[in-house]
């Protein structure tokens, strides 16, 4: 079976040209005849690899002393690293000289793989797939594309440029803003979406709130009639979840990115910039500041403050109020470097021998 390359190379580019987009000074490696005065042609990048698959006409970047051994052994064509970092590098490989090579790295692959930045039809089509249910008062602007077996509901309203995937549900009345990308299967109902918004397969927005009032004849249901407001430039991954308020709007704030299989709760409000990593859920009611990161399986209880900027490691759970910048770790969530002095010294006593 060959090889399937899922994303084609725009074009080939001159590594000055990468340079260029990278903010990038080439140091060495096979720039060095030209400098001795012979001619070469210039060294033209087909593809990125890490630094252990890397081949010529690839690009790669080093940023982490974990995969020192591969950097030596790399045979890229060049290689994102920081200047102390040079005398590692093969020297049949050009350096691309950088403050921040991940950075870089991002800025090149997205120039040489424009294709890979969102979804795009899976259908490989344009316009409306006969396939495709649309309500007759839905309202798209000229360049939507809709896959098949997709279904737009009355009052509906998609922005230009705007791709919805197979079996994508998008409720009634729904908005969605231009160039956004609805991944195959996903529900969109009760949701407003801003431009350049990326929500992945299975999604699941605007849908019910855990909402429930106790009594002796037990739960009763409380109404959910509040709304989700996705801003620009947010991404979704698969198989969230996103509950619409209860009685006020659940708010994602622009450029927040959200992971895989993460659950917010209603009327949560996310700020601008925020990172929530793969499992992590966040009880109804919440407030979290801009640039807050959350890590993998993290969990902050309901109607909680979470500060500007404020970071919570990976299966952390936070049970009260947090202050901006802080940094926390454990469950319940503590001060990281006290969370992280316990789990040291726990450790310590666990390995004493048991007195005789």
């Amino acid at each position: 079976m060959t090889a399937a390359a899922f994303f084609p190379l725009a074009r080939p580019a001159p590594l000055s040209e990468i340079a260029q987009i990278a903010g990038a000074e080439i140091r060495g490696g096979r720039d060095g005849a030209q400098a001795s005065g012979e001619l070469a042609p210039p060294p033209l990048i087909i593809g990125v690899a890490t630094l252990d698959w890397s081949r010529p006409g690839d690009l790669c970047f080093y940023d982490n002393p974990r995969y020192r051994k591969a950097l030596l052994e790399c045979r890229a064509t060049a290689c994102f690293l920081r200047e102390r970092h040079l005398d590692l590098l093969p020297k049949v490989v050009v350096a691309l000289v950088v403050d921040d090579p991940q950075r870089a790295m991002t800025l090149a692959a997205a120039h040489l793989f424009p294709d890979a930045l969102r979804p795009g039809s899976l259908f490989q089509s344009s316009g409306v797939s006969p396939g495709a249910a649309v309500h007759p008062q839905a309202r798209l602007e000229p360049g939507v594309v809709v896959d098949p077996g997709a279904v737009i509901g009355p009052g509906a309203e998609i922005g230009a440029g705007t791709i919805i995937g197979p079996q994508a549900v998008i409720g009634p009345n729904v908005r969605i803003g231009r160039d956004c990308s609805i991944g195959a299967h996903a529900s969109l109902t009760h949701t407003l979406i801003g431009d350049r918004v990326v929500i992945h397969p299975g999604a699941r927005l605007g849908q019910d709130g855990f909402g429930f009032a106790p009594t002796r004849e037990g739960y009763l249901k409380t109404p959910q009639i509040g709304r989700v407001i996705v801003q620009d430039d947010v991404e979704i991954g698969a198989n969230t979840t996103i509950d619409r308020g209860a009685s006020r709007d659940t708010i994602i704030g622009e450029g927040t990115k959200i992971d895989n299989l993460v659950q917010i709760g209603h009327n949560v409000v996310i700020g601008r910039f925020c990172a929530i990593v793969a499992q992590s859920g966040v009880a109804g009611s919440c407030e979290i500041g801009d640039f807050v990161a959350l890590g993998g399986q993290s969990a902050v209880a309901g109607h909680l403050t979470i500060g500007e900027g404020a970071a919570v490691a990976a299966k952390s759970g936070v049970m009260r109020d947090l202050p901006a910048g802080a940094r926390v770790g454990g469950a319940p969530a503590r001060p990281l470097r006290r969370f992280l002095r316990s789990a040291a010294l726990l450790d310590r006593l666990a390995r004493k021998d048991k007195p005789t």
